[in-house]
């Protein structure tokens, strides 16, 4: 990890820093978060909101969209998706 104080991770400064260089995690966290927030889950649930319909990247944030599933589920879904995306390289 690039921000680490006394063996933990500093947000803080690795916000900061996304900020600065007009990095996509942060946008990226925060779409994340939004789908989240409109299913109604919450921290430490186990749960993951899953895009139907994907665009490009993840998909709208519409709750039409959205689908409540195991973090196990969408991890393999995650998984195959960046399979095929590798193979149309």
């Amino acid at each position: 990890m690039p921000y680490m104080k006394n063996g933990k991770r500093d947000y803080k400064r690795e916000r900061a820093w996304e900020k600065k260089n007009g990095d996509q995690r942060g946008k990226d966290r925060s779409e994340r978060n939004k789908a989240r927030r409109t299913l109604g889950l919450k921290v430490g649930d186990g749960k993951h909101a899953d895009h139907k319909k994907e665009l490009v990247k993840g998909g709208s944030n519409a709750k039409s969209n959205l689908r409540t599933v195991s973090a196990k589920t969408n991890l393999k879904k995650e998984a195959a998706r960046k399979k095929a995306a590798a193979k149309k390289k």
